[in-house]
């Protein structure tokens, strides 16, 4: 399914990116609340799947919050029109915009979060920080300054495509070389195509630290790597 992840803390929920697959992936992980939902960028297999957030957004009896930059929020804005209209009809779904630019760091349930960002191709995209876990999809390039926001962090999740070049995704080896920049405990690789080949081979030529994320990867992460 499209890449999503889901952060549990303290008794609550926290989604980056709601893309297609949206609604069952969260009936899979059995999630009943949702307290927040970050985007990392526009583009459809990250932001589309905003619509089946309504369940949350009746069940809680408020907007739903979303942390984004403002450029994505001028596309929700467009894409999802019957969500912010001045008059909005009975169902659909509301959203708390909340503007972030890439020196923002703010809180959630107690945890702090700093914005990391990168391209994805020519695209600025946002990627986050939490304590001691980041997650950096649709990644190509990332500069020096933003490695240091990540660097040593206990657990990663990084995209890599598959194996060859790729104008706007980093590929395997990129995606490995930026790891090797960051230096975490421990790397997983999501985003990935069906180009990149089977679980069993690509592990081979992985380093220890790291693995290929699945669907339906259950982590836990309670300590710092300094």
């Amino acid at each position: 399914l499209r890449v999503s992840v889901a952060i549990r803390h303290a008794g609550k929920n926290l989604v980056i990116d709601a893309g297609p697959d949206f609604r069952q992936q969260t009936l899979r992980a059995k999630i009943e609340e949702l307290d927040t939902i970050l985007l990392t960028h526009e583009h459809n297999d990250h932001i589309i799947g905003l619509d089946d957030v309504r369940p949350f957004i009746f069940r809680q009896k408020r907007p739903m919050r979303v942390f984004c930059s403002e450029r994505v929020a001028a596309s929700l804005r467009e894409r999802f029109s019957y969500a912010f209209a001045e008059n909005p009809y009975p169902g659909a779904p509301s959203f708390d915009l909340n503007i972030i630019d890439d020196d923002t760091v703010f809180s959630w349930n107690g945890l702090d979060i700093q914005v990391v960002p990168y391209l994805h191709g020519r695209l600025p995209v946002q990627g986050f920080r939490f304590p001691n876990f980041a997650y950096l999809t649709d990644i190509r390039t990332i500069e020096s300054a933003a490695v240091e926001r990540v660097r040593h962090v206990d657990t990663l999740i990084i995209s890599a495509l598959h194996r060859m070049p790729h104008h706007s995704h980093a590929s395997l080896d990129e995606a490995l070389a930026i790891i090797e920049r960051i230096a975490p405990r421990r790397a997983y690789l999501t985003h990935l195509s069906h180009w990149m080949g089977t679980h069993e081979e690509v592990s081979k030529l992985l380093p220890a630290n790291v693995a290929l994320a699945y669907d339906g990867l259950v982590l836990e992460v309670t300590e710092v790597h300094n």
